[in-house]
């Protein structure tokens, strides 16, 4: 009995494993065949790429990637954007299966933690990149840095809500 209830379960984690691999190579294929002149787009993002250096202090300096003309990439940046939305509605449909299939609290806290990453992602892209400015640039990566720590405050809650029920 106990041996069919975990072969059910890996089952069960081996079909959600499948939609969500299958499934995010599906949303990148679509965003790259539905944007128009996407690959014009993305060329042109990674060769506008240069760096900009900061001083930390009197004798140190920080060397990071920036686009020399942020504000002339709206396409790839909407392509980002829309990706990383189908990524997170992904994200709850994974989530309502890992629900209606009692998946471990494991399995949850990191479904969780991935839908709070990709729908925060793509509200900071949408609100920063968008921006075309330098600053919206640095900003967006501040928040993608901050969303990384929500993500994992939020995978640990479900974890420890899930271990208290029990």
């Amino acid at each position: 009995m106990i041996g069919n209830a975990v072969r059910d379960r890996s089952l069960h984690e081996g079909l959600i494993t499948a939609l969500a691999v299958g499934g995010f190579l599906i949303i990148l294929g679509s965003v790259f065949a539905l944007t128009p002149g996407i690959y014009q787009a993305t060329n042109n993002f990674f060769s506008d790429i240069t760096t900009t250096t900061y001083h930390l202090g009197s004798t140190s300096t920080l060397t990071l990637p920036v686009p020399a003309h942020p504000a002339d990439h709206r396409d790839f940046y909407s392509a980002v954007i829309n990706f990383l939305l189908g990524v997170g509605i992904l994200q709850i449909i994974i989530l309502a299966l890992r629900l209606a299939l009692h998946s471990r609290v494991r399995r949850l806290g990191q479904t969780v933690g991935d839908l709070i990453f990709w729908l925060g992602s793509a509200f900071v892209a949408n609100i920063f990149l968008l921006a075309g400015t330098l600053n919206g640039w640095f900003q967006f990566w501040s928040a993608i840095i901050m969303l990384i720590g929500i993500s994992l405050i939020a995978r640990f809650l479900v974890y420890r809500a899930g271990r208290n029920q029990r």
